[in-house]
């Protein structure tokens, strides 16, 4: 374990690390402020502990924590000390930053009566900080590593994937929530599956340089000419 803290640190992912943790703030500050706040529900292991959360008044915050701990073990199994540590911390991070919106954000985004609004927010949010994560090669809980694992295994796209999974775990949340509420919950799934496999897969195109033939120095140019000169005059 030391070995691969330490292969982390020399590998200059401590940038990695960081833009991991911004993608799950993103993740935890729409969960807490969009799903929960309008009562939208989520797919996945999110899915599955605002589902706790609606019915049993569990926080999100340590019922995922608790729901990722065994697929990470898993991942360490499959993808290796360095990913299952990466993953950790994004599921560690997401519990933290969820928590602590929990408990101190004062900030209130309702939108009752706009669902259409919160579900593309939602959508576009979790889209961009689950597709951040895994861009930098971690997860931030394990929908994220199934996901993943499918997505290698099968050759689909991991948007896809997400997709998929999520309407599993929708399909539960009518047990809970009106209808109204889980048909946006899917319009959002499906933007954020769609946001997901953009940010993993885009790539930046920059312009071609054209390489010009290197200037000649006028040391060489004064060289080459002065014998043709004295050629020239004898």
């Amino acid at each position: 374990m030391r070995k691969t803290y330490e292969s982390i640190v020399n590998n200059g992912a401590l940038r990695q690390i960081a833009v991991m943790l911004l993608g799950t703030c993103i993740l935890a500050f729409t969960y807490y402020h969009i799903n929960a706040q309008n009562h939208l529900s989520e797919g996945g292991f999110a899915g599955l502990a605002l589902l706790g959360h609606y019915a049993f008044g569990v926080s999100p915050a340590w019922s995922m924590l608790l729901l990722d701990i065994p697929v990470i073990l898993l991942a360490w199994v499959l993808k290796g000390r360095r990913f299952m540590l990466l993953a950790l911390i994004g599921a560690v991070a997401f519990s933290l930053f969820y928590a602590g919106f929990e408990k101190y954000s004062t900030l209130v985004i309702d939108l009752h009566g706009n669902l259409l609004v919160a579900a593309l927010l939602c959508g576009v949010l979790t889209g961009l900080g689950a597709g951040i994560v895994l861009r930098f090669g971690g997860a931030t809980g394990g929908d994220d590593i199934l996901s993943l694992l499918i997505s290698e295994w099968r050759g689909w796209k991991i948007g896809n994937v997400f997709i998929v999974s999520d309407i599993i775990v929708l399909g539960l949340s009518l047990l809970y929530l009106p209808v109204k509420e889980t048909m946006f919950t899917i319009l959002a799934v499906w933007l954020a599956g769609k946001i997901i496999t953009w940010t993993t897969t885009f790539q930046l195109h920059r312009p071609v340089k054209k390489v010009l033939p290197a200037a000649i120095p006028a040391q060489k140019v004064v060289a080459k000419t002065v014998p043709i000169v004295h050629s020239l005059r004898q």
